[in-house]
């Protein structure tokens, strides 16, 4: 069974993004947990191309999801035409546990959902950008 614990960066989340002039919230929800020595963060991002429209990367202590999409839709009929777009960026900044080993950090990308692991054995003292490998199926 997961040994699941209340992260308090989910109940200030809206209070940073207002504070920081997002106020459309358009963020990608997540869902994070404890499970073991390892933060699981799995977030929905349905539709998208993984290797062109998503980067994953951590800078001081902070776990950074960026996202793109484009929909694009035509109808054709006899008599008519109608051509649809939505598009959007979508981004979510987490902070990652104490003691989190950045360099251990593992994405997988499977049916529109991105579940990123982050083991948090021993403390980190890197503080470099570092961009995570996303593996898909």
């Amino acid at each position: 069974m997961a040994d699941l614990k209340w992260a308090p960066s989910d109940v200030m989340e809206p209070i940073r993004r207002f504070l920081d002039g997002d106020l459309t919230f358009s963020s990608i929800r997540v869902e994070q947990y404890m499970e073991g020595d390892s933060m699981v963060v799995k977030a929905e991002l349905p539709g998208i191309d993984p290797e062109q429209d998503l980067d994953v990367s951590v800078a001081d202590g902070m776990l950074q999801i960026k996202a793109e999409r484009q929909e694009k839709s035509e109808h054709k009929a006899k008599n008519s035409y109608r051509s649809e777009f939505r598009y959007g960026s979508f981004n979510r900044s987490i902070a990652l546990p104490p003691g989190a080993r950045e360099e251990d950090i593992t994405a997988q990308y499977k049916d529109g959902v991105l579940e990123v692991r982050a083991p948090a054995k021993e403390p980190s003292e890197s503080g470099e950008k570092r961009k995570i490998r996303i593996d898909h199926s």
